[in-house]
């Protein structure tokens, strides 16, 4: 039992820094891009988009043996849907998740010399956001099973750091597609921020994209094992997980 809270505590602990240096990234990348490229919108966004689809692939393969490297309570939630975790662990990792986010940005704004909290101004919530986390989150829940499903995880740090920077660019939203990333966002008042009157839409609209995602994983990979999905972003590495213990 003890040996099993450790383990617990460990995946948390990679949770919540891998995180936080999600949020720093996102928040610090488009803070940047606002300096470096004033007044040029699209050339911020596509500066935004690369430095957050690097981070990703780099953070994937630096936690993902550790914790799954999920960063995004959707993705816990939908592994406990399949059975790859408990559904008190993927409270945990909410909980982990959210509170890295939020660390996250106050350094992003630290780093660049800011108030630690900055609420954001930045207004995104109109139905064309919404339904843009719908298909953003919904397409993430997609990839991520479904290389699980054909035995391709180690192929999830390109593949998801692919498809949020392609996503920044195809959805409205930009991508957010992660309702802990929305929480930390609303702490800089910056490019990548987003407003608190903001936030709940996107949220909502996240859970529904997960839960459209689950859907059409359900249709189109039918039987996803909760081995399969326990290692949904990396090629397990022989460490005991719940769905397989």
């Amino acid at each position: 039992m003890l040996l099993k809270r450790r383990e617990l505590l460990r995946r948390l602990f990679a949770e919540y820094l891998g995180s936080l240096l999600l949020a720093a990234i996102v928040i610090g990348s488009g803070i940047a891009a606002q300096s470096l490229s004033p007044h040029a919108v699209g050339l911020e966004l596509f500066e935004n988009a690369a430095a957050t689809g690097v981070g990703l692939f780099v953070l994937i393969l630096t936690f993902g043996s550790i914790s799954g490297a999920h960063f995004n309570p959707v993705i816990s939630f939908v592994d406990a849907m399949f059975g790859g975790m408990s559904w008190g662990t993927a409270w945990s990792y909410l909980t982990a998740q959210v509170a890295g986010c939020a660390s996250g940005a106050v350094l992003a704004n630290l780093m660049y010399s800011r108030s630690a909290v900055s609420i954001s101004m930045n207004h995104r919530a109109t139905l064309a956001h919404g339904l843009s986390e719908v298909v953003a989150t919904a397409g993430l829940v997609l990839v991520i099973f479904a290389l699980a499903k054909t035995g391709r995880s180690s192929l999830a740090p390109a593949a998801v750091g692919a498809y949020i920077a392609c996503a920044y660019f195809f959805t409205s939203s930009t991508s957010f597609a992660n309702p802990a990333i929305v929480v930390g966002r609303m702490f800089s008042n910056t490019f990548a921020g987003i407003s608190p009157s903001s936030a709940p839409l996107f949220v909502g609209a996240e859970v529904v994209g997960g839960v459209v995602g689950f859907a059409l994983l359900k249709v189109l990979y039918p039987g996803v094992t909760p081995s399969q999905a326990s290692r949904v972003t990396v090629a397990h590495d022989g460490l005991a997980s719940e769905g397989t213990s």
